[in-house]
Parts: structure tokens; C-alpha cells; sequence
């Protein structure tokens, strides 16, 4: 069961360790080129992720998250900025960060369960088949899916298929987990379970994990830190710790609260525009917010 109380013990002993980033966006500004036209993804949006994180990109539909997290798998070059993973530059996709996105029928229908988790292991050469079995296994049992090795993706849930790319994902053992609103096409009773077998998972194998959502309930549950982006192009808005809260906050007073400053933050112009002014243009600390504008 995901520990509040030992996730805010870790986040401040992680703090007062300095510990380096395991992933700094250096105001990056995405663009998409058409023949007629240039559309403006993002503006000068920076952020450190550390390791074991789970960070969590918030914002509107059309705000970029999407295309920041594409950019840091290596599919979208920057307009200006830079990502640096472990201190390099990321200039295409590699086996260090692996994206599970919305739809689940990337899972080629031919292959069982276990073959779908080995693949990328075999496709990659990382292993061969002895031990890409081997590795599969232990995450589809990670995931409780171990004994549907044999079955195929059409006989299976879409939280099953869910769990299949997480499980696939992570067999990979990436410096980083890349999810793109995996729950999104999911019925409320489906996602609040993945929601907690994620976290469980985390618990357990620490991996980091960088996040998008437009659901502020979901980044709150998710997320240790929550990166908040304006309506397009998308620039930061604020930054919010969130280690605090889990599942079992929901409907609680604080967490009301704290959703409901976001939805000020991220819909409010005005309230927006007289943090900014307060501001002043630099970044000012505000209990657990930090605005930047």
C-alpha cells in the first residue's frame, strides 16, 4: 500500500541530499511545422525530475504536455531548449525511456501476453529468449497478469491490456516511465484500480515515472510533484508537491482544497494574472507552490 507519510520522508531527505536530476528540460519551446503554417507547442518550459519521481505534467487540452513528453522520449526535437537525461543530451528515442501511451492495441493481437512483454527485450537485443522469458514473467507477475502468459490481447480487459504495457514497459528497466494518459480511455472503476496498482508498483520497484494527465483528481493521486502548464502554447504555471496525498485522500478537505487551487491556477486568467504580477516575474515559493510565469 503506496505510504504517504514514508513518500514525504523520502522527498525531504532526498532534498537535503541535493540530490542531481535525472532529467532536466532547459526552457524548451516545441514547435509543429505544416506547409502553410508553424503552430507553437510550448514556450521556455523547464523542470527537473528526479530519480524515483513520479512527476506529473497537468494542464488543458492543446497545452503541449503531450508534446513534452514526446520530446523527452526523442520523438519531437526541440525548437530551442534542451532535455539532458543523466546528464546527456537527448537527441532521438532510446531503451532509457519507454512511453505507454492511451491505446492499448499496440499489442500485436498474433502474440500471447508473455511474447508481447518479451519482445521490445528481443527486438533490442538486451536479451536473449531464455532470459527475456524469464524477465517477462517476473513483471507479468509484478502486475498480477502471470497466469494470462498464454492468452491473447483480444481476450483480455482494457485494464489488463493496461497492465500488459506497463508490464512490457518495465521489463525494458528504463531510467525512465513515460505515460501519456494511460487510464484516459478507461471507466471510472477501471482507472481509480490502475491508479492503485500503479502506485503499488512504485512502491516496490521505485521506478521514475514521468506522467500526463488533464484530470487534476488523477495528477493529485499519481503524482509526487505536479508541474501545472497554461492553456496554448503551454508555459509553466506553477509547481505543486502532492506527495501527501494517495487514493485514500480523495474526497477529504485538504485535497479538495489543494484541486481546487489548481483549477484557479490553470482556468482563473485573472486570479493567474495577480500571481503574476506578485511575481514579478521570478519564480516565489508559496508553501508547497511555486509559481513562474
Amino acid at each position: 500500500m503506496h505510504n504517504p507519510a514514508a513518500e514525504t520522508a523520502r522527498v525531504s531527505a532526498a532534498a537535503a541530499a541535493g540530490f542531481k536530476p535525472l532529467l532536466q528540460v532547459d526552457r524548451l519551446s516545441l514547435q509543429y511545422r505544416s506547409a502553410t503554417a508553424v503552430v507553437q507547442a510550448t514556450h521556455e518550459v523547464s523542470f527537473d525530475v528526479h530519480p524515483a519521481d513520479r512527476f506529473v505534467l497537468l494542464g488543458p487540452s492543446g497545452c503541449g504536455k503531450s508534446s513534452l513528453l514526446k520530446s523527452v522520449a526523442g520523438f519531437l526535437p526541440p525548437a530551442s531548449g534542451e532535455i539532458r537525461l543523466d546528464g546527456q543530451t537527448v537527441r532521438q528515442p532510446g531503451p532509457d525511456r519507454i512511453v505507454v501511451f492511451q491505446e492499448f492495441d499496440q499489442l500485436p493481437p498474433w502474440k500471447t501476453v508473455l511474447q508481447n512483454v518479451m519482445f521490445p527485450l528481443l527486438a533490442s537485443k538486451t536479451l536473449g529468449r531464455c532470459e527475456a522469458a524469464e524477465r517477462a514473467r517476473h513483471y507479468l507477475d509484478k502486475v498480477g497478469l502471470a497466469r494470462f502468459a498464454d492468452a491473447y490481447p483480444h481476450t483480455l480487459s482494457g485494464g489488463m491490456k493496461a497492465r500488459v504495457a506497463i508490464a512490457r514497459a518495465l521489463a525494458m528497466q528504463p531510467k525512465m516511465l513515460l505515460m501519456d494518459e494511460p487510464f484516459a480511455a478507461l471507466d471510472a472503476l477501471t482507472r481509480r484500480k490502475m491508479q492503485e496498482e500503479l502506485l503499488a508498483l512504485w512502491d516496490e520497484v521505485r521506478f521514475t515515472l514521468l506522467f500526463v494527465t488533464h484530470s487534476i483528481e488523477e495528477a493529485l493521486v499519481v503524482g509526487n510533484r505536479i508541474l501545472l502548464l497554461s492553456p496554448h502554447p503551454g508555459r509553466v504555471r506553477a509547481e505543486i508537491n502532492s506527495h501527501q496525498y494517495d487514493l485514500t485522500s480523495l474526497g477529504g478537505a485538504g485535497f479538495q482544497q489543494t484541486a481546487q487551487r489548481i483549477h484557479r491556477l490553470l482556468f482563473d486568467e485573472s486570479d493567474a494574472s495577480s500571481a503574476a504580477a506578485t511575481a514579478a516575474a521570478q519564480p516565489i515559493n508559496f508553501g508547497d507552490v511555486r509559481f513562474s510565469y
